[in-house]
């Protein structure tokens, strides 16, 4: 009986899918704006930590950086993955 029931797909109401369309380009925009903004901070805290002479400035900076391209990383590779396990989402 479970293989006679039809697969239900989920899908947005209709007029819908133009806003958030949007809203999601929207998002992915502020997403890649904040991690320029991260690395310009990082790389501002470098600079400020070597000319105050304080290393551990300099350090966290570096770890800041090193956070940004992780993250930049992970923006890149999840939805892929996320694709993959979730696939169509019929039920």
């Amino acid at each position: 009986m479970a293989t006679l029931a039809a697969k239900v797909c989920p899908k947005a109401p209709p007029g819908a899918t133009a806003p958030m369309n949007d809203i999601t380009g929207y998002v992915m925009w502020g997403v890649i704006a904040l991690m320029g903004l991260g690395m310009l901070v990082g790389v501002g805290g470098i600079v400020a930590g070597r000319v105050f002479s304080m290393p551990h400035a300099s350090k966290m900076s570096i770890i800041g950086i090193c956070v940004v391209f992780g993250a930049a990383i992970a923006y890149l590779v999840l939805p892929g993955i996320l694709n993959g396990i979730v696939g169509k989402g019929c039920v």
